[in-house]
């Protein structure tokens, strides 16, 4: 069987996760990056193997050889090339968030369906293994029906003012809000009515990002569960990772905790600072990439070899930011937010 040919558009911090996923199958081939930088794109090719680069997203929509695509452009800017590339008949994988409005979102998806290319979102939380065991036990009514989730995902201010270059053009409720909102909405098995939410934007605009520090958010669903999701920019550097994770779902029957961020399954204390190693995230294993984060991205390339439907669809990702866009409004307005679909 021929190879598959991916390429993938961004070649930024988590671009490498696409990049070690399309090597890891004989299949499959790495057949192109595109990054605004090219010394950032060669330095992948050159890490990963073969292929060539290209700074024109347009370059790849006009090569017929390729058959998918990743999409790791920054949150703003996924629209115009993934209606793109489903038009030039290429199966695409878009990282989070789908797009940044209701519209767009719609857009890709109506452009995928009328090209009859498989489209999906990267929620890999979805294979992070005590979200996916936790997810096991409610569907299976171990833990009774879900009443109320808490979820804190947060960053430290490395990444507003150091990671991403972008981070006034978008803002950490795209940034991990969209992860956020999947997750809860996944484990309650549906998604919300209402969304309520309080942000201010007084710390980072002043240290000369403008963008949110944080959004606090309460989201009601159908069913009756309730949700409270965290969402900040303001950790300090000097926090032992880069990002804080915590969830605790409530069921009528039982109680969840997961700590995926600090679970102390290996805790590294170092000479400047304490810090936890990567055990669950993208772990090289006797030369094997290993991790949800990878897990992912290999679960699309599967489906493109294989020609299975992903798990999840373009659908999931509208949405995922229809519930974003209301929390958003209700964060300017000060007021509850209906969402109707």
């Amino acid at each position: 069987m021929p190879k598959k040919r991916f390429a993938l558009i961004g070649a930024g911090v988590f671009g490498e996760m696409h990049a070690k996923a399309y090597s890891g199958r004989a299949e499959a081939e790495l057949a192109v990056v595109c990054d605004l930088n090219a010394d950032r794109a060669k330095a992948m090719v050159a890490k990963y193997g073969g292929g060539k680069t290209c700074a024109d997203w347009r370059e790849v929509a006009a090569d017929a050889s390729i058959d998918a695509v990743s999409i790791a452009t920054p949150d703003f800017a996924h629209t115009e090339i993934a209606v793109a590339m489903a038009k030039a008949g290429k199966h695409i994988l878009v990282e989070k968030p789908l797009a940044m409005r209701v519209a767009d979102c719609e857009q890709i998806i109506a452009a995928a369906k009328a090209a009859g290319v498989k489209l999906m979102v990267d929620f890999h939380n979805r294979w992070n293994p005590p979200f996916h065991e936790t997810h096991r036990m409610l569907r299976a009514g171990e833990l009774g029906s879900p009443r109320f989730v808490s979820f804190r995902l947060s960053d430290t201010k490395f990444v507003p003012y150091e990671m991403i270059g972008w981070a006034d053009k978008s803002s950490v409720l795209w940034f991990l809000g969209s992860h956020a909102v999947d997750m809860v909405c996944w484990l309650i098995g549906e998604f919300p009515s209402r969304a309520y939410s309080v942000s201010r934007r007084t710390v980072l605009k002043q240290g000369g990002v403008d963008t949110s520090d944080f959004f606090q958010s309460t989201l009601e669903f159908p069913g009756g569960a309730v949700a409270s999701i965290e969402n900040s920019w303001l950790l300090p550097t000097s926090a032992p990772t880069v990002f804080d994770m915590k969830c605790q779902v409530q069921g009528s029957e039982g109680t969840v905790f997961i700590d995926p961020s600090s679970n102390g399954t290996m805790v590294i204390e170092g000479p400047s600072k304490l810090s936890h190693g990567d055990v669950l995230g993208a772990p090289l294993i006797h030369g094997q990439q290993q991790g949800f984060l990878v897990a992912s991205i290999a679960h699309f390339r599967d489906c493109v070899i294989d020609d299975q439907q992903p798990l999840v669809p373009g659908e999931v990702g509208l949405e995922v930011t229809r519930v974003l866009c209301a929390i958003e409004e209700s964060a300017k307005s000060g007021q509850p937010v209906e969402i109707r679909r």
